[in-house]
């Protein structure tokens, strides 16, 4: 029952990540990003979700992964977790991912809900197009001057406005 638990913990967990398409890396950096340093960045991430090489990122691509990350974490090979093997994945993590804690909340839900925003159709699949249209919309929001780049400032304003929204959908849904 014990590795049930951990097997399914391990695979939600695993699950949450989806897309970061917001010039990814972008709110991490120390000085200024011009949207083609943001494009290059995001072509290389999409290309790294797009397991399959299809040109889109969809459901498939979204297993291939959990499938790649369960793998890592299952050291062994035995086809299930242990405990050991899913805290010992949880510390790595943690540690890989302190930055976009910083900017996004709770990871995953962050990452959720900008894949939601990059599948303008709704239909589960975010094509190449939608993906490239999402981080030019995103890096515009953030470009405040309109001048091609993203400062330090810039980069500051949109968290904290990111910030504030999240904040206020969060109060939202706890008060429904």
């Amino acid at each position: 029952m014990m590795k049930k638990t951990i097997l399914a913990a391990g695979a939600a967990v695993l699950a949450m990540g989806t897309v970061a398409y917001a010039a990814p890396g972008m709110m991490a950096e120390k000085g200024p990003v011009t949207l083609a340093e943001a494009q290059t960045k995001s072509a290389a991430m999409f290309d790294r979700m797009d397991v399959n090489s299809d040109g889109k990122i969809d459901a498939a691509d979204r297993e291939a992964r959990v499938k790649e990350r369960f793998t890592r974490l299952d050291t062994d090979g035995n086809g299930s977790l242990s405990l050991e093997e899913f805290t010992e994945g949880r510390e790595m993590r943690g540690k890989r991912g302190e930055g976009m804690r910083d900017h996004h909340g709770k990871r995953g839900q962050g990452m959720h809900m900008m894949g939601k925003m990059a599948d303008t159709n709704n239909d589960g699949t975010i094509t190449r197009a939608e993906f490239d249209a999402g981080v030019q919309a995103h890096f515009a929001k953030m470009d405040a001057n309109g001048d091609g780049t993203v400062t330090v400032e810039e980069r500051q304003a949109a968290r904290e406005q990111m910030r504030e929204a999240w904040k206020e959908r969060r109060e939202a849904r706890q008060a429904n």
